[in-house]
């Protein structure tokens, strides 16, 4: 197959220019054959740049009459409703609906009706329901990307972006399976617009890849595939579409689901010539996002943590590469906890490591900030412009807005089986809380708050406040003060699991309400603690110095001198301090 990435580049260059921010994740499965314990796993990164970084449960509600849909929107509120709960009625002027869609109309494409919805955790994205179907996300860039369209335009109509198709699924559908034909049969029906998507979904039994754009066909407007991550197996997919070759002979979807306007829709748009193996990427993708690697290192970088005995490159010829398997058997089965330590990666060990060389400083911070001599992050309308140059795109990035990784757990009672372990901010200094999936309660200080103005009320802050303190000597604070601390929490909300497990192995009336009320007493215990985190580093690091309360460990009595830090020798020799006054003599 002729790779189309030159041949359509002229066409490319107009049709970005109608892109839309969007937001650039790594998301992950793990199958139950892969995890220690017979979980499954769904992980993700919402990466927005300071967008609304609330963590919200949307109660279960009656479902009448029509339903809104709402555009994608990530800044705060993203939506200002009373439909979806009070924590989306935020006292803000309410969000007007894009559309409003007959709950009929839902069900005739699920198949039946779902007279209440099911209650379901909710973040930039739908995230977990109540009945264990979960969901992860990240964008990719697609050959079209229009605007969204209610019909009072030329053109199709173009309702559904992954956002508002994510939360309905989770309102609706109980399997992975009844999500891909609604959100699928949506899509088909009344279009998709912005950017490609790739959206994880899974439930106790199964686990899917569904990845999704907008074409520029009249009729033939919008395309989706869905492939079955076998058990086993673990899945990673950073900012680029992971799904290749379709098998459109697999009528029973054995292995893959796929868009009534496929392969159509790509044959007229001049994407495929209908003749030679079609593969999903190279007809709907101009391939890497935002620039070489920004996507494919990050695959790698999982990947080779999950399976260092494939011998996997971080090297390959483009971004259209096979080198990288759609799924792995990991070496060694993973834990949640393994999965958070890869969301806290930022290529330590490797030639890639960040916290080495001149940018990491003298501390070996990671942060590798952007300004107007990159390309934007999260917009890939202006990623034609020419690099200068590029910094490595760890997992762990600093515009990390929150991380989480839901749950199943087969050993577990019913009403603990599901569960999400959230960690708002930057992965690598954040701490993991689990929150129940059953629920009927969440701690409001995890769904409240502003990242335009610090508050002390929101869970948000807390993380975002020692995380900015950490990059005053990032390697001494993360180790030091973060980590053990981190750690030490984590573990206790493990022991915590295991106290509601046995506390529901017989589960009174009130269950779903114990479940909110004690989560949230263990989640404002870690909120508490990392508040006092941020206040004692602004002590302990002030201005510059070691600052301890007892003075110098070495002293024979306590001192209240600070202990000098100063900079490591090998990044003195990188300055010009050789060539400072040491002398009175002309230099």
């Amino acid at each position: 197959m002729i790779r189309l990435k030159m041949i359509f580049m002229s066409t490319l260059l107009l049709l970005l220019a109608t892109s839309a921010t969007a937001l650039c994740c790594t998301t992950m499965i793990v199958t139950k054959g892969a995890s220690a314990d017979g979980s499954m796993l769904v992980a993700h990164s919402d990466d927005d740049e300071l967008g609304d970084q609330r963590f919200i449960l949307v109660p279960a509600r009656p479902q009448e009459g029509k339903r809104q849909i709402f555009a994608e929107h990530y800044r705060y509120p993203r939506i200002s409703t009373k439909e979806r709960g009070p924590a989306y009625d935020t006292g803000a002027p309410y969000t007007k609906p894009l559309y409003k869609l007959a709950y009929k109309k839902i069900w005739a494409i699920l198949g039946h009706e779902v007279p209440i919805s099911y209650a379901y955790y909710d973040g930039a994205y739908g995230i977990m329901n109540e009945h264990n179907l979960m969901m992860g996300e990240c964008t990719n860039g697609a050959y079209y990307e229009p605007k969204p369209n209610n019909g009072d335009k030329p053109g199709p109509m173009r309702l559904f972006y992954s956002s508002e198709l994510s939360r309905i699924a989770l309102e609706n559908c109980k399997t992975a399976r009844e999500a891909i034909t609604l959100m699928g049969g949506l899509i088909d029906k009344y279009g998709f617009y912005s950017t490609g998507e790739t959206l994880l979904v899974a439930d106790p039994n199964e686990a899917w890849v569904m990845e999704m754009c907008a074409l520029g066909d009249q009729s033939a407007h919008s395309a989706w595939v869905a492939q079955r991550v076998p058990d086993g197996m673990v899945f990673v997919a950073a900012n680029e579409f992971r799904i290749r070759n379709v098998n459109f002979k697999d009528k029973t979807h054995k292995e893959f689901y796929w868009s009534k306007h496929l392969p159509k829709g790509v044959i007229q748009t001049g994407h495929w010539d209908g003749k030679t193996p079609f593969d999903w990427l190279m007809a709907v993708s101009p391939g890497e996002y935002n620039h070489p690697y920004y996507s494919l290192r990050r695959v790698w970088r999982v990947l080779d943590r999950v399976n260092p005995d494939l011998g996997l490159s971080p090297w390959v010829k483009d971004g259209y590469t096979t080198a990288y398997p759609f799924a792995i058997a990991p070496k060694n089965k993973l834990t949640p906890q393994d999965v958070f330590s890869l969301y806290r990666d930022h290529y330590e060990g490797t030639q890639f490591d960040l916290t080495k060389g001149v940018a990491a400083g003298p501390y070996g911070d990671p942060h590798r900030f952007v300004g107007p001599y990159d390309n934007p992050q999260n917009n890939i309308s202006k990623s034609t412009t020419p690099l200068a140059g590029a910094w490595e795109r760890a997992i762990s990035v600093f515009y990390q807005g929150y991380t989480f990784v839901c749950q199943w757990r087969p050993n577990a009672p019913d009403m603990t089986k599901g569960l999400v372990w959230y960690g708002p901010d930057v992965s690598y200094t954040s701490c993991f809380a689990p929150f129940f999936a059953k629920a009927s309660t969440l701690n409001t200080a995890y769904s409240s708050g502003s990242p335009q103005k610090l508050d002390r009320k929101a869970a948000w802050w807390a993380f975002d406040y020692v995380n900015s303190l950490s990059r005053l000597n990032f390697q001494r604070m993360t180790s030091n003060d973060i980590q053990p601390l981190q750690h030490e929490l984590e573990q206790e909300s493990l022991q915590f699991v295991e106290r509601m497990d046995k506390i529901m192995a017989n589960p009174p009336k009130s269950a779903p309400l114990i479940l909110g009320t004690e989560a949230t007493t263990n989640s404002n215990h870690i909120l508490e603690q990392w508040w006092n985190l941020g206040d004692m580093l602004i002590a302990k690091y002030a201005d510059g110095y070691i600052n301890l309360p007892n003075g110098r460990y070495s002293d024979p009595e306590p001192s209240t001198m600070p202990i000098e830090i100063g900079y490591p020798s090998t990044w003195l020799d990188k300055t010009n301090y050789s060539q400072g006054p040491t002398s009175y003599q002309m230099k």
